[in-house]
């Protein structure tokens, strides 16, 4: 019975190294499968988001949308694309439990984060900023001392604190009011109980539209977000497929059609593009 009992621990032990029984055939298993398992946000407009009819909409939709057409199109067969609500607690840990094979989650490119997971090349450039109700400050110095709403578990929330510490706020810590999700972000701005929500500039004009004229963005970036396409780690055949479809999209002009779709001049979510993807030859 030790015998048989020692087996079994170096098994399971064997398993928790190797990871989900997924990875390294990722690839393989959608081609077969004919369903990629797509992680979104629900509420991050505009990225994705429920519109008015109910309507699962945005950039990182249409995006990953057509990744998955194309990775389709080079397999030479349709694959369907599954949406999977995340938010971004869940973003990473259903990639690594094999709930979804890729999070299209606006989600930042960090070191710490890549010990975990793998990502695709940069798809989208953003930066961090605040906003605030209009007329109330002018720089990010003004915010000293002030209270700041972010999302609980976010790069925003720490890179929050770090700011307030270098304007010299001796309770930065204090004065970063961690929230659940965005929408809880903006209405404890709307209520008065933060003087400005802080996270990716993006994210920030998609709400402040619900208002028009009501709320700004106030001071410089005060941090670089590169967002990638998130995957579980050890399955390059797959990030590959993702990368191509990513290249292929900037070369043909289909990915500024989105862009310009969601953040061109005639949309309410206007954001210049002023970075490019990284191309291969």
């Amino acid at each position: 019975m030790k015998k048989v009992l020692t087996g079994l621990m170096v098994a399971l032990v064997l398993m928790v190294l190797a990871g989900p029984a997924s990875a390294g055939a990722i690839y393989d298993k959608i081609g077969k499968a004919g369903v990629v398992r797509v992680g979104m946000m629900y509420n991050s407009i505009p990225a994705a988001y429920f519109n008015e009819n109910n309507e699962w909409v945005g950039f990182d939709v249409d995006i990953a949308e057509e990744v998955v057409k194309r990775i389709g199109v080079s397999m030479g067969k349709e694959l369907k694309a599954e949406r999977v609500k995340v938010n971004n607690k869940t973003r990473i840990s259903f990639l690594t439990s094999d709930q979804i094979d890729m999070s299209v989650a606006n989600m930042t490119h960090k070191r710490e984060r890549d010990k975990t997971i793998d990502f695709s090349i940069t798809y989208f450039f953003d930066g961090q900023k605040i906003l605030a109700k209009k007329g109330k400050f002018k720089d990010l110095k003004d915010f000293k001392g002030k209270k700041l709403a972010s999302q609980q578990g976010t790069t925003s929330e720490k890179n929050a604190m770090e700011l307030l510490k270098k304007l010299g706020d001796p309770n930065y810590m204090k004065n970063v009011i961690s929230f659940q999700d965005e929408p809880s972000c903006f209405l404890a701005l709307q209520q008065g109980k933060v003087a400005g929500w802080t996270t990716d500039s993006t994210i920030l004009l998609g709400y402040a539209a619900k208002e028009p004229g009501k709320y700004e963005l106030v001071g410089d970036f005060f941090s670089s977000e590169p967002y990638g396409i998130g995957v579980p780690q050890g399955d390059s055949d797959w990030r590959d497929a993702i990368n191509f479809a990513l290249q292929d999209m900037w070369a043909d002009g289909t990915y500024k059609k989105i862009y310009d779709k969601w953040y061109g001049p005639k949309t309410p979510y206007y954001f210049p593009l002023t970075e490019e993807i990284e191309m291969w030859p």
